[in-house]
């Protein structure tokens, strides 16, 4: 098991600043111990530059990872939002959601060898394929990933990967690209109360009010359309892919717990095997019953089928994989900015109406959002700033007190040697 984590290490020890700080407060050399009057003034240097080092090694690291965190954010955002708007575009020309989305899937199969070869790259201790793959396969078990484990604990989600797919793209057929992006951000929602009740997490009254926000949201964007049948089957649509993605998550967390970077990277892919293996037949009785028909393979927009699907591996590879350069929060942000893109693009490429209700929809959706990234310890972080702030206010008093004070005793000392002379 020490092999295991020495090779997982160089992908998220790179920017990490607790090892930086340890490499330079391990920086200690044996000497001599100087006499009392003599140690004073180097122990302070040496503190000084020592506590010196550790600021600018902190603050660098921090910059650094900050620094990947906008770079992160923006590809979230961008690759979220473009395979939404290419996904739209698509359908105008090829109208096969299902079909767009096994396609789409199938390009899983790339994370575990795009994986590997980030590991040769990176990794101090190289593998070959195959010890690789058997040391990730532990994460299934002692006996690894064996038939029986596919069909338990790796089938279960293949499905409810290509539902939340499925019905996310079924819904952009129905409504604007803004609608869609906005209402898939109420899955962090579903997310809490789902671990609440079934993984019994921490009971947080911040996060019940998200939820209670990203329903209200919910109504009012299903208002702001009058309540048309088509528009409530594509809201349906979207909380039903919300929804399905908030049950992957809890599961995976409940029936596998957390992975490693090559553990998860074998998972998405074992996830396109599946979806080879066992999906393939659903595309092909859709076309032969045309339910998704097309008349010849020539007339297929390849180009924005590539497209999309590279753009959502992107999505993928960055949201799965971000948090060994950045932290997770603002990889997060990456996905309700993409809410602002939609709708710019939206406003310009279709007759979206912004009216009252969907722009107050819009900011409490937002809104709720932005509350379940609040940490857990945020009330105790935020009674510290209270206290601290309070404790500066009752100081600046005092110093200025002390100030006044000690004003006329400095101008008698001043005064006095010259009255001497």
């Amino acid at each position: 098991m020490k092999k295991h984590s020495a090779r997982v290490a160089p992908l998220s020890a790179c920017n990490s600043p607790v090892l930086t700080l340890t490499k330079v407060e391990g920086e200690e050399r044996p000497r001599d111990s100087p006499g009392p009057a003599e140690a004073q003034a180097p122990a302070g240097v040496e503190a000084g530059g020592r506590a010196s080092r550790r600021c600018w090694t902190c603050s660098r690291a921090q910059l650094k990872k900050i620094f990947w965190g906008v770079a992160v954010v923006l590809c979230v955002c961008s690759s979220w939002a473009g395979s939404t708007q290419l996904a739209k575009l698509t359908f105008r020309k090829f109208d096969a959601p299902f079909t767009l989305t096994w396609f789409a899937t199938n390009w899983n199969f790339l994370f575990f060898p795009l994986y590997y070869v980030g590991h040769v790259c990176k990794s101090t201790e190289k593998q070959s394929v195959k010890q690789r793959y058997r040391e990730c396969c532990r994460f299934f078990g002692d006996n690894g990933l064996t038939l029986k484990v596919f069909f338990t604990k790796a089938a279960p989600f293949g499905v409810l990967w290509t539902l939340t797919n499925y019905l996310y793209l079924h819904a952009i057929k129905k409504i604007n690209t803004t609608d869609v992006s906005v209402l898939f951000c109420c899955n962090k929602a579903f997310v809490f109360l789902l671990s609440w009740i079934v993984l019994r997490d921490r009971f947080m009254g911040v996060r019940i009010v998200a939820a209670i926000l990203a329903i209200a949201g919910i109504v009012m964007m299903t208002y702001a359309d009058g309540f048309h049948s088509h528009s409530v089957i594509g809201i349906a649509l979207v909380v039903a892919s919300a929804s399905m993605s908030a049950l992957y998550k809890v599961l995976f967390k409940l029936l596998l717990g957390s992975a490693k970077f090559g553990e998860a990277a074998l998972f998405l892919s074992i996830l396109g095997v599946f979806n080879i293996l066992f999906i393939t037949c659903i595309p092909i009785i859709l076309y032969f019953t045309k339910v998704e028909y097309w008349s010849s393979f020539d007339d297929i927009p390849w180009g924005n089928l590539c497209g999309f699907s590279v753009l959502l591996l992107t999505f993928n590879i960055v949201l799965n994989f971000g948090i060994a350069v950045t932290y997770p929060t603002l990889m997060s942000l990456g996905i309700v900015l993409s809410v602002p893109v939609n709708a710019v693009i939206d406003h310009y490429t279709s007759q979206i109406v912004f009216n009252g209700v969907r722009v107050i929809a819009i900011i409490i959706i937002g809104l709720g959002f932005l509350l379940l990234l609040l940490p857990e310890e945020w009330d105790v972080w935020l009674i510290k700033l209270l206290t601290r702030l309070k404790v500066r206010k009752k100081e600046e008093p005092a110093e200025g007190a002390a100030d006044l004070s000690s004003g006329p005793q400095s101008k008698n000392r001043r005064a006095r040697p010259s009255f001497a002379r």
